[in-house]
């Protein structure tokens, strides 16, 4: 393929569009039309790992692991040519406790929807696994 035909593929979605209309997914725990009826969800969580194949699947999942949703703050939004990659970072509360968890998501996109996801998440940290993270690791940039 050449570079002139995966940049035609880069631009014909909108990536920004696209990453924020997934992010009000995880926020609401509600699918709306952003997926291809036939989405395929490949989700890696930090110990686990399972899939999910359809819109209704998905949402099922989120409203069961976040019935009131989460705050969502994404990070980098980058194109590719079947898609995009985005970052996000979550906040919940659980049983009173703050808990939060970073993601990347692999995404390809079809006729403007998002066609597949494939999830890499930290897994969820909760108030004293992020304070030892702070003394064991501390982080150089945010």
């Amino acid at each position: 393929m050449s570079t002139s035909q995966v940049d035609q593929m880069i631009i014909e979605h909108d990536t920004e569009m696209l990453s924020e209309r997934l992010a009000e997914v995880f926020r609401k725990s509600e699918v709306g039309d952003v997926f291809t009826p036939d989405v395929f969800f490949d989700l890696n969580m930090s110990v686990w790992r399972f899939q999910l194949e359809g819109p209704a699947s998905f949402e099922a999942f989120l409203r069961e692991l976040n019935p009131d949703g989460v705050e969502l703050t994404t990070g980098r939004a980058t194109p590719t040519a079947s898609g995009f990659v985005v970052e996000h970072q979550d906040r919940k509360i659980e049983d009173g406790q703050e808990v939060t968890s970073r993601k990347l998501l692999l995404c390809d996109v079809r006729e403007g929807r998002i066609a597949a996801v494939v999830v890499y998440c930290s897994g969820e940290w909760d108030e004293e696994l992020r304070a030892r993270h702070a003394l064991e690791a501390p982080m150089i940039r945010p």
